[in-house]
């Protein structure tokens, strides 16, 4: 039986804040064993990488900082451990060949770690793929910032856009139980912003009571007294209803801000993607929103490159941002990836012309984007401060349109500052994706 508690674990979390919750989850595993965590790596006895794989880029990622750990075995690491995404999907491929890993787990088999790990000490290369029932676990280790945290509250997806691997990595979507997530929201801690993250928060609830419970849990998560605001990511276009619009608007503790993937604007494309809707129905949402929530910000993402996908239909998608004029994108070249149903589509776009169309994407956005952030220049902002930025000898926030890693931020001079603490910051100038200000008082 071997002693986990003389031992160090370190711990890798790559991909999303979807796997960012799964991580912290499983430090509270190690953590609720006796066991030391440790931010050295090379200090660690144990080292696991938590991997994505929904791209083709995330999965070399993936095994190339895997093979940069294993080179931490001429020191103190012991086992290395590959869990999430990349073997749960890959494991038939990557298990044989990628040696340097001693230990394999699924995004399911959590609650197996340790007895994976004690199998591995006792000799043996393990693939725990499969073993686990993958079950809601409620503690965890926060690894973000303080002041904020993100609350996973489903898993998997069931909407099979045909680009798209999650719902053969993640599997059927899954609600996880309000009360429990309830629980999990009050055990955080004082939190300034919680962040709701599931492939589609939008769906909560449908699988696990028969009918739509994210208004529901929205009330719930704000009337608790330690969660002072919430932020919704991942909200599905065709599950905006009124219901939750009016939720949003009248709710003072839910952050006017919303992330909704539409992916393209053209009705060709998006019906070969397998999205619902269309450019008409996406754009009288937009002014829905708008004309409701006057100042709602809204993100989103899109894919360029799209098999088949024309000049004119890219042409198309460069207008609808323009006609759009969304408060924060992100673009991506269309990944070819093999088990779904766009993989053999015809018409495949060579990557170059794919890396040009995003580029142009970009382009069109930032003049969107130069555009707001000067209209904020000379007004006042109520800014959330995320700390110091030592590099700018200054602190750094975001205002309510600025999601965390995902968006800009707000540099700014202050007196003084906490994180977590929110301040009124005079705009003073902007570089066209971030704002640079100082509170009223602060004179240079």
């Amino acid at each position: 039986m071997i002693d986990f508690t003389e031992k160090k674990f370190g711990i890798i979390s790559l991909g999303c804040d979807k796997n960012r919750v799964d991580t912290e989850k499983l430090l509270s595993i190690i953590r609720g064993r006796g066991c030391e965590i440790t931010d050295d790596i090379s200090a660690a006895n144990v080292i696991i990488v938590n991997t994505c794989a929904f791209l083709n880029e995330s999965r070399k990622e993936a095994i190339e900082t895997v093979l940069e750990c294993s080179a931490y075995k001429s020191g103190n690491l012991e086992k290395l451990v590959v869990c999430g995404c990349l073997p749960q999907k890959y494991a038939a491929e990557t298990f044989p060949e990628l040696v340097e890993a001693d230990v394999f787990l699924g995004v399911n088999d959590y609650g197996n770690f340790f007895s994976a790990l004690e199998k591995s000490y006792n000799g043996e290369r393990v693939n725990f793929v499969g073993s686990g029932n993958g079950g809601y676990l409620p503690e965890r280790v926060v690894t973000t910032p303080a002041h904020y945290a993100y609350l996973k509250i489903a898993d998997g997806c069931n909407n099979h856009c045909t680009y798209c691997l999650i719902p053969k990595i993640r599997g059927a979507y899954k609600s996880y139980p309000m009360e429990e997530l309830i629980s999990e929201a009050e055990g955080l801690g004082e939190v300034s912003e919680l962040v709701l993250v599931a492939q589609d928060i939008t769906r909560y609830g449908i699988d696990l009571y028969g009918q739509k419970k994210l208004k529901e849990i929205l009330q719930k998560l704000t009337a608790l007294v330690n969660i002072n605001s919430v932020r919704l990511l991942y909200c599905y276009p065709d599950m905006l209803d009124d219901e939750l619009i009016a939720e949003i608007r009248d709710n003072p503790k839910i952050v006017k801000y919303l992330d909704i993937p539409l992916q393209h604007s053209e009705d060709r494309i998006l019906k070969l993607m397998n999205r619902p809707k269309g450019r008409a129905e996406y754009l009288s949402l937009i002014k829905k929103l708008r004309k409701n929530i006057p100042d709602i910000a809204i993100r989103s993402t899109f894919i360029a490159g799209f098999p088949s996908e024309t000049e004119e239909e890219f042409e198309g998608l460069c207008n609808f941002l323009r006609e759009a004029e969304l408060d924060n994108c992100g673009f991506f070249a269309y990944s070819r990836e093999p088990d779904t149903a766009a993989y053999k589509l015809k018409g495949q776009i060579n990557y170059p012309v794919k890396k040009s169309r995003v580029k142009k994407l970009y382009e069109v956005q930032k003049e969107i984007s130069r555009k707001k952030m000067n209209g904020l220049i000379g007004k006042k902002l109520r800014v959330l401060c995320d700390g110091i930025d030592y590099d700018n000898n200054c602190f750094v926030g975001r205002a309510y349109f600025q999601a965390p890693d995902i968006d800009g931020k707000v540099y700014f001079n202050a007196h003084s500052a906490a994180q977590g603490e929110y301040l009124d910051i005079l705009v003073e100038r902007t570089d066209g994706y971030d704002l640079f200000g100082r509170t009223e008082d602060y004179n240079l």
